[in-house]
Parts: C-alpha cells; sequence; structure tokens
C-alpha cells in the first residue's frame, strides 16, 4: 500500500522507510487558489467589528481562543460546524446571542 502525505506548501510526497520521496511538482504559492469566502456565510471580522468588540473580548464572548479569531479573520481557517451556525445566528441576532452566551442571567 502506497502512503502518500500532502505538505502544507501543496507538494505531495510519498512515505517509504521513514522518508519523504516527492511525487509531484511543488506548485509555488502563487499559484495556488486563494479559499473562497462561503456567500452566504458572512465575514468574521465584520461581524466582530459590527458588534463593536476586538479579537480578545469577541473571542471571550465565543469561548474560544484568540488565535481561532485570528485565525478566521486572515482567512487561515474556516469556521466550522457549531461555530459557523453560530456564526450565522450572530449575524442575525448579536445581541441575543451575546446575552444567552453571558454568565449573567438575562433580565427578567
Amino acid at each position: 500500500m502506497q502512503r502518500l502525505r500532502l505538505k502544507a506548501d501543496g507538494r505531495i510526497v510519498e512515505l517509504r522507510d521513514g522518508k519523504e520521496f516527492p511525487l509531484a511538482p511543488a506548485m509555488p504559492a502563487s499559484a495556488m487558489p486563494a479559499p473562497a469566502p462561503c456567500a452566504s456565510q458572512p465575514a468574521v471580522r465584520d461581524l466582530r467589528r459590527r458588534a463593536q468588540l476586538t479579537q480578545l473580548e469577541f473571542a471571550a464572548k465565543l469561548g474560544v481562543p484568540v488565535e481561532t479569531i485570528r485565525n478566521w479573520e486572515q482567512g487561515k481557517r474556516a469556521p466550522r460546524g457549531s461555530a459557523r451556525a453560530l456564526l450565522a445566528v450572530i449575524a442575525h441576532s448579536p445581541e441575543t446571542v451575546f446575552a444567552a452566551l453571558s454568565s449573567e442571567p438575562a433580565p427578567a
């Protein structure tokens, strides 16, 4: 069975005896397609700015590390699963979401 690995720089290598052997020529970073943002998903930076929060404050409200927010905003990572769903709800009703996520009980 052939073991392959995709390297961060776009190269594909075969693993044999603990060593890597290139299978495909390296693709220059400039030739790699940029990840397309999802049209229905608002940008994290825009959501955070509309809420008038810093990255640190936004991360604290969502309960995620600030590095996660930075990676989302810089396009290094994309929100997935429940985080993506939460961001979609924040886009429609940020006050409700932040009130529900806060540790203080909502006023009656």
